[in-house]
């Protein structure tokens, strides 16, 4: 089973959609690959934006600062339903398209064998603990470097990525996938290519998507004479007559 998720690593709603997911496949028993794609909320956010998150959320959705502080209240709380812990006080503004870039060095590199196969997934999760937990600048170099090299991938090849440009193409190629899916907001869940699973639904959601994922790999049933006989068929050899 393949599972294809749109997200970002200061989206809230996606490092609990994550947990969500995680939950369900362990109880489904499924064994999936898990793709993270490229998804920015907001790719005109800058690292150098002093204010604090509830001060932007406010200032965004209006109702200010003390919206953005009821804001990460109630998401923190659901946060620590699925084991997570949020420190939303301490978030800081980043441009995300550097974190994503890095995201696809580490798939390609697991994908040619180079790095273990779990790598993009192993990366996506301590991005996401850094920003929500760690209160770290996912927009900063240094700290991309530093995560990056902690679950494996060869510093040489991450600083180079973070000086260029490299990636950047299918960062905008993942944001313009999930628009075709019809999907305006994150995460977004697409199973084998077939079920949609728009936002961090509840656990029973997905394991119902899984559920019916699996239930379309299931081989078909032969129905055959008394007895298992095959009837006459043509086969790679031809047909015998």
């Amino acid at each position: 089973m393949r599972i294809d998720v749109w997200s970002d690593v200061v989206c809230p709603w996606c490092y609990i959609g994550k947990r969500r997911l995680e939950e369900a496949l362990a109880k489904s028993g499924e064994q999936a690959e898990v793709v993270w794609h490229s998804f920015q909320l907001d790719p005109s956010a800058t690292n150098d934006d002093e204010r604090d998150l509830a001060t932007r959320l406010g200032e965004k959705f209006g109702g200010g600062r003390e919206f953005g502080l009821q804001a990460n209240e109630r998401v923190t709380g659901i946060a620590a339903e699925v084991g997570l812990e949020f420190h939303l006080d301490v978030a800081k503004a980043a441009n995300t398209v550097d974190a994503h870039r890095v995201l696809h060095l580490a798939r390609e590199l697991a994908e040619a064998g180079e790095a273990p196969a779990d790598t993009q997934g192993r990366l996506k999760e301590r991005f996401l603990r850094g920003y929500f937990t760690e209160g770290l600048p996912m927009g900063d170099h240094a700290t991309l470097t530093r995560l990056a090299v902690e679950v494996g991938l060869p510093e040489v090849q991450v600083a180079e990525v973070l000086a260029g440009s490299e990636y950047a193409d299918d960062v905008a190629a993942d944001q313009a996938q999930a628009l075709a899916y019809g999907a305006n907001g994150v995460p977004f869940f697409v199973i084998d290519q077939k079920y949609g699973v728009s936002g961090a639904q509840p656990v029973e959601v997905f394991a119902e998507a899984l559920r019916r994922a699996a239930a379309d790999r299931q081989p078909v049933t032969l129905i055959t004479t008394p007895g298992g006989s095959d009837a006459d068929a043509c086969g790679p050899d031809g047909c015998p007559i």
